[in-house]
């Protein structure tokens, strides 16, 4: 039977003096780039079985010596016609194999005598799912409170002919409380599935939180603005603030409190969760002049301004 001959140092990228250890790491190298769970392309199954052929006769000595002397003065994609009184080693047991991997040039120099029908049967060892990733996206007040929340993703599965699959996943999937931005969460068994019982990935979803129009968040600490008057600002006071779990809270002002100033409320951010502490709550006072001013209000400014001596300009 004639075959075309194959080109295992070319498949691999390596030289016929290459040692070994080239060799695996070669493999390893194009394995990862060509394995179908990380390269869903048409084509890759293909070239990843090709590759395994390749360092299946290259990386084991006895087989790389049996290729090297049945294939001298032939190059990639000839004919090849095993010389007369070859041996191809009938019976010998290769580790790795699935029914159809291994290439008709393959059977013929390494598969013993049994001519196109004979094909060695290998069940190739069960492989857990990939694991896989998305982002999913919650207002700041989700986060703080922890909620539970139906989503749906989009997944790609790629068929038994290569061709990629899309189809829509809907999860009921619970937020914990205090999840900060960029917080994973994991979904036991959610990913890629299985091969022969073994068990799917893991979905990973990683927070993203939505921007708040009055908090925003800062690791773990919560940001706020608090507006005050002039004379709150000058006097002192009890403010409210309204926080971002619906209670109010009762800010002291000192007096003589500036704008830009700020007060921290310690454990007031996002709440503690697993090893992190609980945020704290940064309040930045900004005092703000009323506008329009009414008559009573004008009048009070003016005579403040005759009467105080205050210059923040001074030197």
């Amino acid at each position: 039977m004639t075959t075309a001959y194959k080109d295992y140092y070319e498949i691999l990228g390596v030289d016929k003096t290459s040692d070994v250890k080239d060799i695996k790491k070669a493999y390893r190298k194009l394995a990862r780039q060509y394995h179908p769970d990380v390269n869903h392309d048409p084509g890759a199954e293909e070239k990843f079985k090709e590759i395994a052929e390749a360092y299946e006769v290259l990386g084991d000595e006895e087989k790389r010596e049996q290729y090297d002397n049945a294939g001298r003065g032939y190059s990639a994609g000839q004919d090849f016609t095993p010389p007369p009184g070859w041996d191809s080693g009938a019976g010998t047991e290769y580790e790795y194999r699935t029914a159809g991997d291994f290439s008709d040039f393959f059977e013929q120099m390494f598969g013993g005598r049994g001519g196109p029908s004979f094909r060695t049967e290998y069940r190739r060892p069960p492989r857990r799912g990939a694991d896989h990733e998305a982002e999913i996206e919650v207002s700041l007040e989700e986060a703080f409170e922890g909620i539970r929340k139906r989503i749906s993703l989009e997944a790609a599965e790629v068929r038994p002919d290569g061709q990629v699959e899309r189809h829509t996943r809907t999860l009921d999937v619970t937020v914990p409380t205090g999840a900060g931005d960029g917080t994973r969460i994991r979904l036991k068994g959610q990913g890629g599935a299985g091969t022969d019982g073994a068990p799917n990935g893991d979905l990973f979803l990683r927070i993203r939180v939505r921007p708040d129009p009055r908090f925003s968040l800062d690791g773990r600490d919560l940001r706020v603005q608090l507006e005050i008057t002039p004379w709150e600002a000058a006097l002192g006071a009890r403010v409210p603030l309204k926080l971002l779990d619906g209670k109010t809270a009762s800010l002291t002002i000192e007096p003589g409190a500036k704008s830009g100033s700020q007060l921290r409320l310690k454990g007031r951010g996002l709440p503690a969760r697993g090893k992190k502490k609980a945020g704290d709550l940064l309040v930045e006072l900004r005092i703000v002049v009323p506008d329009p001013l009414s008559d009573a209000e004008r009048e009070l400014f003016e005579q403040l301004a005759d009467r105080s001596e205050f210059n923040p300009r001074a030197a």
